[in-house]
């Protein structure tokens, strides 16, 4: 017993040295670093790999788009205060994937709309440039599968999800894409493209980041279930029959005027004076017999 209390007394004095509090501080900073190393490495790993992906895309930034997004992404505008092109800050990287995936950016020269075409850019590039407009500011990233797909769901919830968007999609879309997606004309040469048989991941990004002249379909407006819902409802339609017979590529009334105009009552018209001229011959040749 005595023993036992010489030697916490030791102890206590020793903790009570200069050089104890440096070394508990040591050990201590010694076991947060061994336990971040073994549980976070590839957080680690992964930051440094953005790091090297937003150097790369802002080499491929300087030479492809900054000569209208400004060298920073800043944008640009005019003397006149027309805009060239948009700051790039904040859109992040899911913009950045629709916009150069669907090869509508770069654009030859600024325009009220940019057509979907090839991509210039490969797909490793395009990572890089986004990963580059994302470290610009906070924005929407880029969507992945279990974003937009009904894998794991019963086929009772995937009715059910395709009938919800359905009902989402006749609400907020149908003004501009039509009731099947087919797209249409917008004032001052604007276009809803054509929905059909496109990227789900393109679809989800539009919604998400609102693309030129469409509205901004953020997680606070429409969750990412019901995103997912609209991309299931565009994706029964390929399979669904069309019930009207000849579609006309589903534009609905215009091109349906149209063709009743020029097809419809042009034939009768046709016909019509086709009947009356002969008509004519045989009245003509009653009078000559006369």
């Amino acid at each position: 017993m005595r023993f036992l209390n010489r030697s916490a007394g030791r102890l206590s004095r020793y903790r009570r040295g200069p050089l104890a509090g440096m070394a508990v501080l040591l050990l201590g900073l010694l076991l947060t670093g061994t336990l971040y190393a073994a549980f976070a490495p590839a957080q680690a790993g992964q930051a440094e790999s953005d790091t090297a992906q937003a150097a790369k895309g802002r080499q491929l930034f300087l030479v492809g788009c900054a000569t209208c997004h400004g060298q920073n992404g800043e944008g640009i505008l005019t003397q006149n205060g027309n805009q060239i092109g948009p700051s790039l800050v904040g859109v992040g990287a899911a913009a950045v994937d629709f916009q150069v995936g669907t090869g509508r950016m770069p654009m030859a020269q600024p325009g009220q709309q940019a057509p979907r075409k090839d991509p210039v850019y490969s797909a490793e590039e395009i990572a890089q440039l986004a990963a580059y407009v994302a470290s610009l500011g906070p924005g929407p990233a880029i969507p992945t599968e279990t974003n937009y797909s009904l894998a794991g769901l019963s086929s009772e919830e995937r009715q059910a999800a395709i009938v919800r968007g359905g009902q989402i999609f006749l609400t907020n879309c149908t003004a501009c894409h039509n009731f099947e997606g087919s797209g249409g004309a917008m004032p001052r040469g604007g276009q809803a493209p054509k929905i059909r048989g496109v990227d789900p991941k393109y679809i989800y990004e539009a919604m998400l980041t609102g693309p030129q002249s469409m509205d901004t379909f953020s997680n606070g407006n429409l969750s990412p279930d019901e995103k997912r819902d609209v991309i299931a409802y565009l994706g029964s339609l390929e399979d669904a029959p069309s019930y009207g017979g000849f579609g006309l590529g589903g534009l609905g009334p215009v091109s349906e005027g149209l063709f009743a105009w020029l097809v419809g009552l042009g034939s009768l018209v046709g016909f019509a004076v086709w009947i009356a001229a002969h008509t004519t011959r045989s009245d003509k040749k009653k009078v000559d017999a006369a």
